[in-house]
């Protein structure tokens, strides 16, 4: 009991920190990880941007480091059920009793920090310092670290990527990052700074123009997709793709790779590109292999049963749900899916749904957990905008009971995909896996990032 205990104290005490939302600023995490003796300092780092598969980049480039026999620090965000999520080592996530002590080691310093300046870090700076902190006491070779939102005022921006990666930049988070994608890309390569180098995934001319700009005027290092390095061939396998990466150094054949989805051979392409930048070489052969192979994404078209087929996927914006389109199309049977979906607000709601037209035959629309979630009637009046009277749209108020009702109502031999958010996969991830609402986890709040 007492490591259960220890556990829910340390995740009260990020708790009372959930009401801050979000700040910008870099001044609380850098005091902070100052009075921690700067722990990011200790170890090289991967930093990781983008506006879709940044935490699928993420996941590869750690699976490609600890192939090459490194011992791997991964932070990413937001977590789906448990706020330990965020934090591994070489592929394995933190123990309650690990996270536990991660917090505790943290919070005496929060607490001198707030009696100095007069106010509170925010949740997300805090899970930053606590992951910061414990790679550092496991002397991790190398970090491979996440932004939570944006870039240059995002809280992992304190520390200097030797590698900088941006995946992509499309439309989102307006309200913070700016209206246009040059002004969004240009928040997201901040992360990139004198000394580094900077993996630029596919871009579109305004967000490619700004990489070179941003490049040119720090004298950066840049390696663009389609230029400096691509996917090769590319075929369908069970479970996954199997590609060819012509990387910056190297060319890597025969890499399986068993995600969903062929948006998935991006990031693994731009995976390979940023951890060959971060040894200056190519990949060893076998190695590169071993990776992609070990490489997972939970909550990303993730499959969770098959009578009947059932599918979760994080798609928040237009660009994931054309991808979540794509993969319906390319990588499982082409029938009418049972669709649960909620979203955040500051999405293109019509845009996203109009991606799923012709692979939906009933549709249930629900709202996370957050302050931020569309109502299940707004999603409901926008779904039957866009389906029309040939799809059933049925509101439900809360993820579980949506999902619930919906597995119930999907054939054996049907599909049933829940979408919109991480928020509304992290929820009906324990429905789906048949596991009680009730026992202890963190999964109603995953801050904005």
């Amino acid at each position: 009991m007492r490591i259960v205990t220890r556990y829910l104290d340390a995740v009260a005490f990020l708790d009372r920190h959930i009401g801050l939302g979000v700040i910008p600023g870099l001044e609380r995490i850098r005091e902070l990880l100052d009075l921690l003796a700067d722990p990011h300092e200790a170890y090289p780092i991967i930093h990781i941007t983008g506006s879709n598969g940044k935490t699928s980049t993420a996941r590869i480039a750690s699976s490609l480091l600890a192939a090459h026999g490194l011992t791997v620090g991964t932070f990413t965000s937001p977590h789906l059920e448990r706020v330990e999520e965020r934090l591994s080592i070489n592929g394995v996530q933190a123990t309650p009793d690990q996270f536990a002590q991660a917090v505790a080691d943290v919070e005496p310093f929060t607490d001198l920090l707030e009696r100095r300046r007069g106010d509170r870090p925010t949740y997300f700076e805090l899970t930053t310092a606590v992951a910061l902190a414990w790679f550092a006491s496991h002397a991790v070779d190398v970090a491979v670290v996440e932004v939570g939102l944006g870039g240059r005022l995002d809280a992992t921006n304190a520390a200097f990527g030797r590698v900088a990666v941006v995946t992509g930049v499309s439309l989102e988070h307006v309200s913070y990052l700016g209206d246009s994608v040059g002004q969004i890309a240009r928040e997201k390569l901040a992360i990139a700074k004198p000394g580094s180098v900077l993996i630029a995934g596919p871009m579109s001319g305004d967000a490619d123009r700004e990489a070179r700009d941003h490049a040119a005027s720090k004298s950066i290092e840049l390696r663009r997709y389609g230029h400096d390095y691509r996917v090769g061939e590319a075929e369908r396998a069970v479970g996954g793709w199997l590609c060819e990466v012509e990387g910056i150094y190297g060319t890597y054949p025969d890499l399986y790779l068993p995600l969903h989805g062929r948006h998935q051979t991006l990031n693994l392409a731009v995976a390979v590109a940023a951890v060959e930048e971060f040894y200056g070489r190519a990949l060893a052969a076998e190695a590169a292999i071993e990776g992609a192979g070990a490489s997972s994404a939970p909550g990303r078209l993730e499959v969770l049963g098959h009578r009947p087929l059932v599918v979760v996927d994080g798609a928040h914006n237009e660009e994931g749900f054309g991808a979540l389109a794509d993969a319906l199309t390319e990588d499982f049977p082409p029938f009418g899916w049972t669709v649960v979906m909620g979203v955040l607000g500051d999405k293109d709601l019509d845009s996203m749904l109009t991606h799923l037209e012709g692979h939906v035959s009933r549709f249930y629309a629900t709202a996370p957990n957050s302050d931020r979630a569309l109502s299940s009637g707004e999603v409901a009046s926008a779904a039957r905008r866009v389906f029309g009277p040939e799809v059933e749209v049925i509101e439900v108020a809360d993820v579980a009971t949506a999902v619930s009702a919906a597995k119930d109502a999907t054939p054996s031999t049907g599909g049933l995909l829940v979408t919109g958010s991480l928020y509304v996969v992290g929820e009906g991830r324990p429905v789906l896996r048949g596991i009680s609402a009730s026992s202890p986890d963190t999964g109603a709040f995953r801050d904005v990032s």
